[in-house]
């Protein structure tokens, strides 16, 4: 294990925005973003390279009628199917996307708990529980005291069979309860799905649940703190479902340092406090969130003050390989892996997400994206992003959850960032990532800060979806431009996923079809990285051998993919070059 504490040389606005030079005009000059009405449901709304499809307000057992209310925050989301299931603070929802533009109500679970995190597994759905108020028979009244048996802290689970029905199944209680969760599968393991808990609260008394200490680990080797959970969950019986291992990733890890806070908003801490303190300056007890990539049996926490990366080929004991401190992060949130796992993407939440951390006088190195290139088992700084456009002090802004866009040969990405909306940016290159596309409304409140915008947004199946905190769910659709041409959004589109839950990242994969290959030669054509006229040939080749029937076109394919073959060495662009060449060749068979 090492730690790395980038130094980082100086630069300019346009490389700290994640911007290049040449594409620095991307964004419309005045931005659209700036400026917009406010309200609730009425707000001045701001689209870019892409539309919005529908907007779904909260079902009734989730909407205050007169403003938008604290207790009734909408959360993350996962899909199954036609489904989508979007946590709240105060239970969950399941939406029927079958018609993405009129998502049909199919239940509304009022089970207070925070935050309510799901993961969904065939009629399995997990729901992360957090709050000392949280009962397990989810009713209103709360736990008051100190020690109770009807306290739910850590994750619910619910037999969802019948949608309209769900029952719940069982409660695994952990010490600290769950703030988030990630539910892993094991390709060699169909019989148990495992699910890594994050918890960040405060400990529980060992005299509600046995085994819970808040000592140091010197004291208590056997400490909740310093650790997350690994629930196995056998899928024939879940009610079997229990705690398998405690997994002391964080050990041997110092406090790491961290920035304080702007300068406007030191009234609200000391100067240099730590977001999150660590116990007696031990460093990081818990993750915030941990996203897993079981194809290339990987991890990327974000824990405390750390970019963790994790081997998890044993899945119900992950190790850490590296650890990852920058001075310029304060509340390390969530991680991307990119499809090849060469890099990851490390998301700030400065602030915590209540706060406006988007604003004009705010660093453009804080709240941000840090984006790493993973060099076997170490990570290497490249590049910070964050979201281009100034917002106002009445809306919470800081970079969340967000996934990959399955775009061939490139990564593209679509997140969150409160009231900042939701934008989509190419991190290819991991020293210029830039944005190519956004959605974004006016404060909820032009008077006061108020807590709203998009907690998330994912791509599921050709749609973007953003669970917004006051508002309800939006689906989103790209459109083509200059970034972004209807051939690789068509590729895209054809990488369907039966079910999806974010923080487990599916290796994407697309069919052999000439839509994937057209996409290369136009991110070729885009990056002027071949001669025209050899790439006019290439495309001329392509669609001639697209009309063809049976052995013309597997020998126009063949001698096509001999020739890309031969000219890839020379190109300065050999690795799409490559690709290309292999979607032609499996064409071709």
């Amino acid at each position: 294990m090492r730690i790395l504490s980038p130094s980082l040389p100086a630069r300019g606005a346009l490389a700290l925005l994640g911007l290049s030079a040449a594409v620095a005009h991307a964004q419309p000059v005045p931005d659209t973003r700036v400026g917009l009405k406010a309200g609730w449901f009425d707000a001045g709304e701001a689209t870019w390279n892409m539309k919005l499809v529908s907007a779904t307000p909260p079902s009734d057992a989730f909407l205050s009628k007169n403003a938008p209310d604290a207790r009734l925050k909408n959360s993350d989301l996962a899909f199954s199917g036609t489904r989508v299931f979007q946590g709240n603070y105060s239970g969950w929802q399941v939406w029927d996307i079958a018609d993405p533009r009129k998502p049909k109500l199919r239940a509304a679970v009022v089970c207070p708990g925070s935050q309510s995190d799901v993961t969904v597994y065939g009629n399995l759905l997990f729901v992360s529980a957090e709050a000392v108020a949280g009962r397990v028979d989810c009713g209103l009244e709360g736990v008051e005291a100190e020690v109770s048996k009807d306290r739910a802290r850590g994750i619910r689970i619910f037999d969802i069979s019948n949608i309209e029905k769900p029952k719940s199944i069982k409660v695994v209680q952990t010490c600290r309860g769950s703030h988030t969760n990630t539910l892993v599968t094991d390709p060699n393991d169909p019989e148990n799905v495992y699910i890594y808990v994050s918890g960040s609260a405060g400990v529980r008394s060992n005299q509600e649940l046995e085994g819970c200490s808040a000592g140091a680990p010197d004291a208590d080797p056997n400490t909740a703190l310093f650790r997350i959970e690994v629930i196995k969950v056998p899928v024939k019986n879940p009610q079997a479902a229990a705690i398998v291992s405690s997994p002391r990733i964080f050990e041997g890890l110092g406090e790491a340092k961290r920035h304080g806070d702007a300068p406007g908003d030191r009234r609200e801490r000391p100067e240099g406090a730590p977001m999150r303190p660590s116990v007696a300056g031990r460093g990081p007890t818990q993750c915030h969130d941990i996203t897993t990539y079981p194809a290339l049996g990987l991890a990327g926490g974000a824990c405390s003050g750390y970019g963790i990366l994790l081997d998890i080929k044993d899945i119900k004991n992950p190790k850490r390989l590296y650890a990852a401190a920058d001075t310029n992060m304060s509340a390390w949130h969530s991680a991307t892996f990119s499809n090849d796992g060469s890099k990851v993407l490390f998301s700030d939440e400065w602030g915590g997400g209540s706060s406006p951390r988007c604003r004009a006088t705010d660093k453009v190195e804080w709240g941000a994206d840090a984006i790493f290139v993973r060099k076997g088992d170490s990570l290497d700084f490249r590049s910070y992003f964050k979201l281009p456009a100034a917002q106002t002090s009445q809306e919470n802004c800081v970079a969340h959850n967000g996934s990959l866009i399955p775009v061939p040969g490139r990564e593209i990405m679509v997140q969150s960032w409160y009231q900042g909306g939701i934008n989509v940016f190419d991190w290819t290159n991991p020293d210029k990532a830039f944005e190519i596309a956004y959605f974004d409304r006016g404060p909820v409140d032009a008077t006061r800060l108020t807590s709203a915008g998009h907690w998330s947004a994912y791509w599921y199946n050709g749609y973007i979806y953003g669970s917004e905190i006051a508002r309800g769910l939006d689906v989103l659709e790209l459109t083509p431009s200059e970034f972004l041409s209807q051939n690789e959004l068509d590729a895209a589109k054809l990488v369907k996923f039966a079910y999806f839950n974010p923080q487990e990242q599916p290796k994407l994969v697309w069919p052999a079809a000439f839509v994937v290959a057209r996409a290369y030669t136009d991110q070729l054509a885009r990056n002027s990285a071949v001669p025209k006229a050899w790439l006019d040939g290439v495309v001329t080749q392509l669609a001639s051998a697209e009309k063809a029937k049976g052995s013309a076109r597997t020998s126009a394919l063949t001698a096509l993919a001999s020739q890309l073959d031969r000219d890839a060495a020379g190109s300065a662009d050999a690795a799409r070059v490559r690709a290309l060449s292999d979607v032609v060749k499996q064409l071709a068979q």
